[in-house]
């Protein structure tokens, strides 16, 4: 299966309101040890209570199918727990049996492909992306994880051999470059290995640049497909000979002088003489397609439907298909014939929302799926071959927080200044509401990522009890839109992403249910350098900013993020090693612009953040306060680019509270 949707970033306890403030002598909630906090008030024991029951809602996410048995792994955060672990699920409805524990989060788990005796997983340390891998095994008392990986790489699981039993994975090296460490090449080494015998990896091949993975290995396991990943706009399909390493040029062909177009491997044929593939060479969306692997013929399947291909799975005997298609910002299942490569019908009515993960069981040809909507976070259905729905799992939230009336996320759109059509997403709060309402304007990162629709979480108590209207834009570069759209924001065309709220906050203005003098902005990581940005440039038409490991300088950020990242991004942003684009990128960036800043900011960071360093939230802050503006300041010191520790989301949800008391609920 492949997965090209973007993650979105995860604003969590960013977006919500407050009660009113307490007297002085209120009982007040301490931040934990891990947290800095600075220039934040003390947050009262009242606040807390007023609003904890909003605080607790808990989905599940699948994670992979046993490979002969009807059970699942599933990512779930237990009731009281400060992170999300890897549970076991026997069967639908089931109390699912925790597998991993620790401090760090664990959301990525799978089988040993024949028996599933023990399961691999993925683990980092404190926000600091350098995955490692581990084994554990299954029905043994007692048993503790066991590391397979040196902690100086960062490593991800890939695929299995299912006849041998061994783990492909990648490694890819870390400089901590925010620490000062650094490397000029960077290189993607790809292993080989058994599990219950680590020691005897074999290296398959070591490849220049950070954006290489594999996916499922054909039929007869000698050879393994790759992708390049290059940016937004271009990636590859590399073969690779398993016994060899061997890798060779599959789509576009080497020397092809075509236009740039995105490529995914997506699957094979059962004869393993075809590749199921996802691209946009033929037009602005990713399709599926068909890639002849003799005559690399390449015939299109999906281009009947105008929208971006985002995931696929196929069943192990390669005859029925399930393609998930992202329908102006929610995923939706199609079902195609492998045989006719034709479209059929559903099997079934689905669940109404947005479908996350879906992944055929290998043995059982039953297909698994996730749902998310605005009545509760991820949900874990299947769909057996007898076209009969069942559920697996079910939603927590808090009792006392009935989520069935929660408002239901509609599509706005608006003109930009050059006439482009910009949409996003509206959460309007419940009818009992009246009068001009507050607004809450909150970017997404990537840039590439989208706002898509699903549960808010913590959010939904900031519509649903203080009637405040929620604006999620998916402004020009986002994904979803087309891939002309996704290149509109490249270099030199930065801010034109920035001008394209402020068109927002034109829109706004033209509402009659909505108060143009009470916005917020709010983003994170990409959407963090929107919020500075718009703070610099439109400072008289918001009341405050929230900046989530947001890029303030993009020089700096571009020096110190990790290593491996690098020269994606400059595709990106732009490469600041030529003078020119240097000179432009430093004229836009926020740090350069800080005296415009005027209205409240609110600066949350991960100290151990390798995407965007903690340097750039300090920079920002040190300047802004430089310049007489009031700067609250969040930083944790075990968590990474954005809080995953739910003891530090809460922190970071109540300071919010107390900010937007004194910016737009005053």
């Amino acid at each position: 299966m492949i997965r090209m949707r973007l993650t979105l970033y995860a604003l969590g306890a960013t977006l919500l309101a407050a009660c009113a403030t307490p007297p002085a002598t209120s009982s007040v909630v301490a931040p934990n040890a891990n947290l800095v906090v600075q220039g934040i008030p003390a947050v009262p024991q009242s606040l807390v209570d007023a609003i904890g029951r909003y605080n607790d809602f808990r989905g599940h996410a699948f994670s992979d199918w046993h490979p002969t048995q009807r059970e699942m792994l599933v990512s779930h955060r237990k009731a009281g727990a400060n992170t999300a672990q890897i549970f076991r699920v026997t069967s639908p409805l089931a109390d699912g049996e925790q597998l991993t524990d620790g401090v760090d989060p664990v959301a990525r788990a799978s089988y040993e492909p024949r028996t599933g005796k023990y399961i691999v997983f993925e683990r980092a340390t404190g926000g600091n992306e350098v995955g490692q891998i581990y084994r554990l095994p299954l029905n043994q008392a007692g048993a503790q994880p066991v590391l397979l990986t040196s902690p100086d790489e960062r490593h991800a699981i890939n695929t299995w051999l299912h006849r041998s039993g061994q783990l492909i994975y990648s490694s890819v090296p870390i400089d901590r470059t925010a620490q000062g460490g650094t490397r000029s090449k960077i290189t993607t080494t790809f292993w080989l290995m058994d599990p219950e015998q680590p020691e005897g990896r074999r290296k398959l091949a070591e490849l220049d640049g950070g954006g290489w993975s594999a996916s499922r290995p054909a039929p007869d396991e000698r050879s393994v497909s790759l992708t390049r990943y290059l940016s937004a706009n271009e990636s590859q399909v590399w073969m690779m000979d398993l016994a060899s390493g061997a890798t060779r040029q599959v789509v576009p062909a080497a020397g092809s002088q075509e236009a740039k177009a995105t490529y995914s491997p997506a699957g094979w044929s059962a004869d393993g003489r075809s590749l199921w593939i996802a691209s946009d060479r033929a037009g602005e969306f990713r399709e599926l397609m068909k890639l002849d692997l003799a005559s690399n013929r390449i015939d299109r399947v999906s281009g009947h439907i105008p929208w971006d291909l985002s995931g696929v799975t196929l069943t192990e005997d390669g005859s029925k298909l399930a393609a998930q298609f992202n329908v102006d910002g929610r995923d939706e299942l199609h079902f195609f014939d492998a045989a006719t490569a034709r479209e059929v019908p559903s099997p079934a009515a689905l669940p109404n929302g947005n479908v996350g993960a879906a992944v055929y069981h290998r043995t059982r040809g039953e297909l698994a799926f996730s749902i998310s909507n605005a009545q509760g976070p991820s949900q874990i259905y299947s769909l057996g071959t007898d076209g009969k729905l069942q559920q697996w799992t079910r939603a927590v939230a808090a009792p006392g927080v009935d989520t069935s009336g929660f408002s239901e996320q509609k599509i706005v759109r608006w003109q930009s200044f050059d006439g482009t059509t910009i949409s996003g997403l509206l959460t309007p709060p419940p009818a009992k509401f009246t009068g001009k309402r507050p607004v809450l304007i909150a970017i997404h990162g990537g840039p590439e990522s989208q706002a898509q629709v699903g549960f808010l979480g913590r959010n939904a108590y900031y519509v649903q009890e203080l009637g405040m209207a929620l604006i999620q834009p998916n402004v020009r570069g986002s994904s979803g839109y087309g891939k002309s759209f996704l290149a509109m924001d490249n270099g030199f065309k930065r801010e034109d992403s920035v001008k394209d709220i402020g068109a927002l906050l034109d829109w706004i203005a033209t509402q009659p249910d909505l108060d143009a003098s009470r916005v917020l902005v709010t983003g994170g990581s990409y959407g963090g350098y929107m919020t500075l940005a718009v703070s610099t440039h439109y400072a008289d038409r918001i009341a405050g900013a929230i900046d989530v490991v947001g890029i303030s300088h993009f020089v700096t950020f571009l020096n110190n993020t990790e290593s491996y990242r690098r020269d994606l991004r400059r595709v990106e942003y732009g490469d600041e090693r030529d003078p020119v684009m240097k000179a432009h990128l430093e004229k836009i960036s926020p740090l350069t612009n800080v005296a415009r800043i005027k209205k409240p900011l609110f600066v949350v960071q991960g100290k151990n953040d390798p995407r965007v360093p903690y340097t750039e939230a300090e920079q920002i802050v040190t300047k802004v306060r430089e310049g007489g503006t009031p700067v609250w300041y969040l930083r944790a010191e075990n968590e990474g680019h954005g809080f995953q520790k739910k003891e530090n989301q809460d922190y970071q949800f109540y300071a919010t509270v107390l900010f937007m008391q004194q910016t737009v609920l005053k």
